[in-house]
């Protein structure tokens, strides 16, 4: 895969994103059906695909809020030329990658600041790594959990959970409650 900054500034990142979109819903039904064969290769092409690579390397470099956060390596990729590098070197690395040493950054607790919480900042390739494999791996898990799962999930939040608690707490209709 060779790309430059001036094909990075014009990738059809629809069709990208639609590509990644079509394969993640083919696993995730290949999941409901309980076709093992077929989620473990899906999952193989997803890993293999440019349309994943470019999507995670944007991901990790334009869209994430640590973008400009550099791990141990101090690399950072602001400039289309360094989104364009890192996503040939991730795509070149599938096969061979191994991940690197994270930065270990203290920061001040939120109820007290006195007291430091570690935090690790991996380097910019096992961000993207890590964004390729999580777009494999996602939809098999979202297929097999819980309707009413809402910890830690894409697309859920407390609200949804307080929304979904709501009506079982209130009773039935025309019930009053107790201290009402």
């Amino acid at each position: 895969m060779e790309l430059d900054a001036d094909d990075w500034n014009w990738i059809a990142w629809r069709s990208v994103e639609r590509e990644v979109e079509r394969l993640r819903q083919r696993i995730f039904k290949a999941t409901q059906e309980g076709d093992w064969p077929k989620v473990r290769n899906l999952q193989k092409l997803m890993l293999r695909s440019r349309s994943n690579t470019l999507l995670s390397v944007r991901q990790v470099t334009q869209r994430n809020a640590g973008r400009k956060t550099a791990g141990m390596d101090g690399e950072v990729a602001l400039t289309s030329e360094a989104r364009a590098d890192v996503a040939v070197r991730v795509h070149q690395s599938i096969t061979s990658w191994n991940p690197r040493a994270v930065k270990r950054v203290y920061i001040p607790k939120g109820s007290n600041p006195a007291k430091l919480r570690p935090l690790g900042i991996p380097v910019i390739m096992d961000r993207c790594h890590q964004a390729r494999v999580r777009n494999a791996l996602e939809p098999e898990w979202e297929a097999r959990f819980e309707p009413r799962s809402y910890g830690f999930r894409p697309g859920r939040s407390c609200q949804d959970a307080i929304g979904a608690i709501y009506p079982n707490v209130q009773g039935p209709p025309g019930q009053t409650r107790l201290g009402a």
